[in-house]
Parts: C-alpha cells; sequence; structure tokens
C-alpha cells in the first residue's frame, strides 16, 4: 500500500514541476521547448503508470493463480 502511495506522489510532483517549466518557458517565448518538455513529461509519467499497471495484473495472475 505505501507504494501505490509514493508512486502518486511521485506522478503528482512531476506534473507539477513539469507544470512549472512549462510555464516559465513560455513567458521566456520558447513555446515549442514548453510544448517538448510538456511531451516528454507526459512519456515519463506514461511508463510509471504501465509499470504499476503490469505489476497490478502480475498481483492478479498471483492472487487468481493463472500462472
Amino acid at each position: 500500500m505505501n507504494f501505490e502511495v509514493n508512486a502518486i506522489f511521485q506522478i503528482a510532483g512531476i506534473g507539477i514541476i513539469i507544470a512549472m517549466i512549462h510555464t516559465v518557458l513560455k513567458q521566456m517565448g520558447k513555446e515549442d521547448m514548453a510544448h517538448w518538455v510538456t511531451v516528454i513529461g507526459f512519456v515519463v509519467v506514461l511508463f510509471m503508470v504501465v509499470r504499476l499497471l503490469d505489476n497490478l495484473l502480475q498481483e492478479i495472475k498471483t492472487i487468481f493463480l493463472f500462472q
């Protein structure tokens, strides 16, 4: 249970940092870089979520003995 809470806080932290970087770059007039930072942040979070879903499905498999 503790791991899932940490993962949620990590994803939220990444989102906040990416939003701040995006805002700063947009204010500086570098909108292309701001969009790239957002896309890269999205991909990182997507990989984290996929890894968490894989762990969840592995746990479901072990519970129902589908090995």
